[in-house]
């Protein structure tokens, strides 16, 4: 197999997705003028950011398998960021959120186009119909690259079954998260089952299973995609955790302390109402879904998280799981080029800023 890199997997995503998306577009703007600001929305939040962890996990499964380079199938690996797409600006929405990837989140930024053009009704729900739309098209669109990839249909048949399953797990995880946030209450084990399905499922174990059945995998190497990326996703997750609560803006591109306002019952969360005191209890349950929360107060509920140890034991596990993760791939029966780009991505996906 030649030597291939991370820098040339992403390369060959970014190329897939860009001739895509643009036709896309052109054919939205065909179709009437008045699709252009969405077409125009759609392409540049799909374009102009994202880690591509999902595409490039499913094409190093597919190389790992011991698959050859091939266009085709980065274009069926890409269409896993299309469906992590629809699930963000579904997320955005439903937690109310202003930003993302640096920019306005798509309902925030069509509720403004709505004040801005003067329409009548509510901006608000104009923004969250658009939201919804747009959300469903990205959704749509990572069915039609996937098929029209070109690759073969005993291809298409082996990975479907892996395909299909992230997705409805990506929505089990979804609701659970949704549904955590109504209950008021928090647990540990909820708390890592949601990040395991809405993130060491669908970001990891899945890509790089839905990558690896492309080649024809069998099931032993199925089976050790899925005890690293479990372990390996579940880390992810908890990072993402931290970043929710201590991120900077200027880099994650969502304002610090964004996961206490949304209300996010996190393993994080858990943990710090496990550690702390009644009256310290009552301030985190008080603040968390609370939309006006100044940096002041975000800071004191940062310093609390800190100071129980919460915080370090979320830090201690990202480190055993990424061990954990490791010590699974060594014993895989991956390509042991792949398993060095395996390797590499693993320390993005824990070590990351944003």
């Amino acid at each position: 197999m030649p030597s291939t890199s991370l820098n040339s997997v992403r390369t060959e995503i970014e190329d897939s997705l860009s001739f895509f998306v643009k036709g896309k577009a052109e054919k939205l703007n065909n179709i009437d003028e008045y699709l252009q600001p969405i077409s125009k929305s759609l392409s540049e939040y799909i374009l102009a950011g994202g880690k591509r962890f999902r595409p490039v996990f499913a094409y190093l499964g597919f190389l790992g398998a011991g698959g050859a380079a091939d266009p085709k199938i980065a274009r069926a690996c890409a269409a896993l960021e299309l469906v992590h797409v629809c699930a963000l600006i579904h997320d955005d929405l439903m937690d109310g959120s202003d930003t993302r990837r640096n920019r306005q989140s798509i309902h925030r930024e069509f509720q403004n186009y709505h004040d801005e053009a003067k329409y009548f009704g509510s901006s608000e729900n104009y923004g969250a119909s658009v939201a919804i739309l747009l959300g469903d098209l990205s959704l749509v669109w990572s069915d039609e690259l996937l098929f029209s990839s070109g690759i073969a249909t005993e291809q298409l048949n082996q990975a479907l079954p892996i395909f299909y399953d992230m997705r409805e797990e990506l929505m089990a995880g979804q609701y659970l998260d949704v549904l955590e946030s109504v209950i008021g209450k928090s647990s540990k084990s909820r708390s890592s089952k949601i990040a395991q399905l809405k993130s060491g499922k669908y970001s990891i174990e899945r890509p790089l299973q839905f990558g690896a059945a492309l080649s024809g995998a069998n099931p032993k190497l199925l089976d050790d995609f899925s005890k690293f990326g479990l372990a390996l996703g579940e880390a992810f997750q908890l990072r993402d955790d931290l970043l929710g609560i201590f991120g900077e803006p200027n880099v994650t591109g969502k304002p610090s302390g964004d996961d206490i306002r949304e209300g996010k019952r996190t393993l994080l969360i858990a943990l710090t109402l496990e550690r702390c005191n009644e009256p310290e209890r009552r301030l985190l349950e008080k603040s968390l879904g609370e939309k006006t929360l100044d940096n002041s107060a975000i800071a004191e509920i940062q310093e609390l998280i800190s100071r129980c140890g919460a915080k370090g034991e979320c830090e201690r596990l990202i480190a055993e799981l990424f061990d954990q993760s490791m010590e699974n791939l060594e014993k895989s029966d991956c390509i042991d080029e792949i398993k060095a780009l395996l390797a590499e991505m693993a320390k993005a996906a824990t070590q990351r800023e944003k």
